[in-house]
């Protein structure tokens, strides 16, 4: 098998740091860390396991998953969240893949995301197909600061699962979803010029909680199901109603520092 590189982007991850980069390790041949000043523990977590650690000011999703693989050694890269884990069925998957010769540019992992240590599998949120192995002298991560992608040309789907541990707890989900997520919607798209009204909103998050909860099937999720149903429409409706005070109220307006969107 072709040597990989694995990358993760990290800040203030130092109850994650190891158990990812020891999950990495079991399929890479080089680790890097990219820091973006993390004032716990994780740099030197990281540098204990053998990653490389580079120190880079937080650029924005996809300009900041473009630093690890530009100082990579070799040319396949696996990029992985701090909170994300191979399964057994992904390492597997990933040695039996002939990266010397494949006419593939990148490969996707179906995604499991958790909520505590409940696999939440409705909602939209299973399979959740993400690009995390890529040739990138073919491919990389785009130039998008919000939830960048890569662009491949020839991607494949492989038959196997990342965990991704993206809550602690139901109070982590809500309290995600109502402060930083939709604090940072709301400045980017009032930045963009984007303007809501007064029923926006409501409108918004009405339409969020149905696809989550009605056309994705999270009815069939219980509890779990419910509640990320409803921490969507949180989100929607707050990333709105706040577009409509920063519209409206120019105290508001004038207090908040939009070059710290990121």
């Amino acid at each position: 098998m072709a040597a990989i590189t694995g990358v993760v982007i990290t800040l203030d991850e130092a109850d994650n740091i190891e158990a990812c980069l020891h999950s990495l390790a079991r399929v890479c041949a080089e680790l890097i860390v990219v820091d973006s000043g993390s004032r716990d523990d994780t740099v030197a977590r990281a540098e204990a396991l053998g990653a490389r650690v580079i120190h880079q000011p937080y650029l924005g999703d996809g300009p900041q998953k473009r630093v690890g693989p530009a100082a990579a050694t070799h040319r396949w890269v696996l990029s992985l969240d701090a909170d994300e884990r191979l399964t057994e069925g992904a390492v597997a998957a990933i040695e039996a893949l002939d990266l010397e010769t494949t006419a593939t540019d990148a490969f996707a992992l179906r995604r499991r995301n958790f909520v505590g240590s409940r696999w939440v599998r409705h909602c939209g949120w299973y399979p959740d197909y993400c690009l995390r192995l890529f040739d990138r002298e073919r491919c990389n991560f785009s130039e998008s600061r919000q939830h960048a992608s890569i662009p491949a040309s020839q991607p494949v789907r492989l038959d196997a699962d990342l965990e991704h541990y993206s809550f602690a707890n139901l109070a982590e989900l809500f309290g995600k979803a109502s402060g930083r997520f939709s604090n940072r919607a709301a400045k980017i798209l009032y930045a963009k010029g984007k303007r809501a009204n007064a029923a926006s909103p409501a409108l918004h998050g009405a339409n969020a909680f149905m696809r989550k909860y009605v056309f994705q099937r999270g009815f069939l999720g219980g509890l779990d199901g419910m509640s990320v149903a409803l921490s969507a429409a949180v989100n929607a409706y707050l990333k709105y109603a706040k577009l409509l005070e920063l519209q409206r109220d120019a105290k508001v307006r004038e207090a908040t520092d939009f070059d710290k969107v990121w």
